[in-house]
């Protein structure tokens, strides 16, 4: 039996993604047949917005894209939720990629569940959607039933995984290379930029975020940064944590992490002199943070980006 495949085409969806995901389910019946396997697919693209959500009909599989404008996706109708969760219950597994989270999000299906989006978008889920465990990190969060996947381009990432699991992973690595793509492991932290939180209305911890870019070869304290805003240590933490989600020590290293590998994709300067540019005095220090916050050695950055 070939497996049924609704790729929904929403409002503002990526008509990219629609299309390609048909393309690359029709790739991947050529490749199984190839490989003498019976296992074969049946998308089709439902327009729910022109023809509607097929009532009758029940799907093994149910992909939601990327948004490509608007903000169709953080407010979805109640028709599409309630569909989503009745093909759920009849055995769909459901994916979706970058925006087509939080559509999937507001289904109420990935309650309890490890997802992932698009790390620009991390700040707005994890604001609408507090109760959720996001891995920014990862490009692919597999839940069995339920797969999510990161960025505009991730379409292509959650079709190979479901590929893999709805046939073989033969299939898949095949695919990979018909298409020139790297199907190994990898994560999405690679192509992340740290883009810090601005509108949080706390207008000292602002001042002190506009300050701290320009600073970052100085030594810098939570003391220091107290002082400057003429507060406490204990309660410039509270509100610094409160306004950017994050510890001051956790902030200073994701600017200066950012500032490296700005540096790495635009000089040739070894990687000690980029860690003393953004305020290490010790290289190894910064070779570990940097590994630990970007998932690659320094001159693994520079290889691939630069």
């Amino acid at each position: 039996m070939p497996v049924n495949i609704a790729i929904l085409d929403y409002p503002q969806s990526l008509k990219s993604a629609l299309y390609g995901l048909f393309e690359i389910f029709t790739m991947a019946n050529r490749v199984a047949a190839e490989q003498q396997l019976d296992h074969r697919f049946k998308p089709q693209i439902i327009d729910i917005a022109e023809a509607g959500l097929p009532v009758t009909d029940r799907f093994d599989l149910i992909l939601i894209p990327p948004s490509n404008d608007g903000d169709y996706y953080l407010s979805p109708t109640e028709l599409l939720l309630d569909w989503l969760q009745l093909q759920h219950r009849c055995g769909a597994v459901v994916g979706a990629a970058c925006a087509g989270t939080f559509i999937l999000a507001a289904s109420g299906l990935l309650k309890g569940k490890t997802v992932t989006t698009h790390w620009g978008l991390q700040a707005a889920f994890s604001q609408k959607y507090p109760e959720l465990n996001l891995s920014i990190d990862k490009i692919v969060v597999n839940n069995g039933d339920l797969i999510t996947a990161g960025g505009m381009l991730s379409w292509l990432d959650l079709a190979l995984e479901v590929v893999a699991q709805f046939s073989q992973p033969s299939v898949m690595r095949q695919l990979g290379k018909i298409l020139v793509v790297d199907t190994g492991l990898r994560e999405q932290r690679y192509y992340q930029q740290f883009t810090p939180v601005f509108n949080h209305g706390d207008q000292t911890i602002l001042t002190i975020q506009q300050s701290l870019a320009n600073v970052l070869q100085q030594k810098i304290s939570v003391s220091d940064l107290a002082r400057q805003s003429c507060l406490t240590d204990r309660t410039f933490l509270r509100r610094f944590v409160q306004a950017t989600k994050l510890k001051p020590v956790q902030y200073l290293h994701r600017l200066r992490i950012q500032k490296a590998c700005d540096l790495l994709e635009t000089t040739r300067h070894p990687f000690d002199w980029v860690a003393n540019q953004v305020g290490f005095a010790d290289a190894g220090a910064c070779r570990k943070i940097f590994v630990r916050i970007m998932g690659l050695t320094p001159s693994e950055f520079r290889k691939r980006f630069k």
